[in-house]
């Protein structure tokens, strides 16, 4: 049954070209924020030697923009909820563009990851938002699975293309570049979502959680901040104790606070669904994979090698090939059968990539690189429209905005967490000793991928076939 402010047209559903349309539109944007969470991988040497800072300060250039994104992620989707998700959204866009000016044109490391933290900010706003938005203009089960399939499949070969594109702009115009090219394609997205996209609300505006939000996004810059500054200041120092005794406190303090309150930021009781909960862990591992692949590989093929970062992006055109033929044929697969086979795939490929590179060395053959990268990349494509289409599977279209920001934050945790865990494992060591520092980094990236048969095998077969609310 309709909401009663789903769309100002008459309770008559858009029609198919407009449904789709506004999946464009949102894709257009979706591509911009999932870009720019792997555009900065590529370029991360160079800004390094453009700021003179070392690979632990460059680890919060990534991470200061995912961890305020992820911490806001659930909020901005209940504000799009409550007053508007194209009002919310068009806001993300302009925050996040003049947040891109200002680290195109930050002079220090303070200033840029200062601004990276602002595009968080704008980047919030658009993720959850704009699942919301396709949920609810596509009122029918299948086309709905097919759109969110199309959705995730473009967000998905935007993360694998990034690197791409960033190593492209970084050799002909430098890294400020990778936030320069922000600014045109926001002001294309603000046009664009003035002219075609409808306004919607949830069916029941949600009070705003102060506390919770508080006390969330304390647990992640603490649990990100822990495992970037471990390996400096010692894992058993008192500092890293005190951080302990804090994330778990901060921890139990949100638990507490939101099974209390009547209108919670996150609704824990969605974790009593066994679909839901493995979907988000499952989203977590396959961007932890991700992020530490791109990161790995970055410094690797860069600092070791000695590829340049034009070399270095256009070594990742496999994973971007993968990700691109199989996000597509992952959506028609969940349409058809469930999301059971392509997170069977997509955990298969993920764990081979990563054992292709368990042996790395300074003279590992290229083809071997380049095959580990496509697995990795066709890991990546199969298993984003299953993970999303069982997580938001089942639940009201009203709710789709809590619903989507709750998954979209475990991938921006994944990718704080891949980043964190990448950068200990690399910062400090000589380029001779990058092969072997790697290592473990590839037995992550492959028990990311098993991982990924264990949600499989929690998954509902035809998650994707049930109407909005059974």
């Amino acid at each position: 049954m309709p909401t009663k402010s789903l769309t100002a047209a008459p309770p008559a559903p858009p029609s198919s070209r407009r449904r789709w349309t506004v999946l464009a539109v949102c894709a257009l944007s979706m591509f911009l924020v999932g870009v720019d969470a792997t555009i900065v991988n590529v370029g991360l040497p160079e800004i390094g030697r453009g700021l003179d800072v070392g690979t632990r300060g460059l680890e919060w250039v990534v991470d200061a923009y995912t961890v305020v994104m992820a911490s806001l992620l659930i909020v901005s989707g209940a504000l799009a909820d409550r007053f508007g998700r194209r009002r919310v959204f068009r806001c993300g866009l302009l925050v996040f563009g003049l947040a891109s000016l200002a680290c195109a044109l930050a002079p220090s490391l303070g200033v840029l990851v200062a601004a990276r933290a602002v595009q968080g900010i704008g980047a919030s706003m658009l993720s959850p938002v704009a699942l919301a938005i396709v949920v609810n203009a596509m009122p029918d089960p299948r086309e709905r699975a097919r759109a969110i399939g199309v959705w995730a499949s473009v967000f998905g070969l935007s993360m694998a293309a990034g690197p791409v594109t960033g190593g492209a702009l970084i050799a002909a115009f430098g890294w400020r570049s990778v936030f320069w090219i922000n600014a045109p394609v926001v002001g294309l997205a603000l046009v664009l979502v003035a002219l075609f996209v409808p306004e919607s609300r949830g069916e029941r505006a949600r009070r705003l959680d102060l506390p919770g939000q508080l006390l969330l996004t304390g647990v992640l810059f603490l649990t990100v901040g822990l495992l970037i500054e471990g390996p400096r200041i010692g894992w058993t120092s008192p500092a890293a104790l005190a951080g302990y005794a804090l994330t778990a406190a901060a921890t139990a303090g949100f638990v507490r606070v939101e099974l209390r309150r009547e209108e919670p930021l996150m609704d824990l009781g969605l974790f009593r669904r066994p679909p839901f909960v493995t979907a988000v862990l499952g989203a977590t591992a396959v961007f932890v994979a991700l992020n530490m692949t791109l990161l790995l590989s970055t410094l690797y093929l860069q600092q070791a090698r000695g590829w340049t970062p034009l070399a270095a992006g256009a070594a990742t055109l496999p994973m971007a090939l993968g990700a691109t033929l199989c996000a597509p044929w992952s959506g028609v697969l969940v349409g058809r059968a469930g999301p059971r086979r392509p997170l069977v795939l997509a955990g298969g490929f993920t764990a081979a990539g990563g054992l292709c590179l368990m042996g790395l060395d300074g003279n590992t053959g290229v083809p071997r690189i380049l095959l580990a990268f496509l697995l990795i990349g066709i890991g990546f494509g199969f298993a984003n429209a299953p993970l999303t289409n069982t997580a938001v599977g089942g639940l009201p279209p009203s709710r789709a905005g809590v619903a989507g920001a709750i998954t979209s934050t475990s991938r921006q945790v994944g990718v704080a967490v891949g980043i964190a865990v990448a950068g200990g494992l690399v910062a400090g060591t000589a380029p001779a000793g990058l092969p072997a520092a790697t290592r473990p980094g590839w037995l992550v990236v492959s028990a990311c991928g098993l991982f990924l048969l264990v949600v499989a095998r929690a998954a509902r077969p035809r998650a994707e076939g049930r109407g909005p609310g059974e």
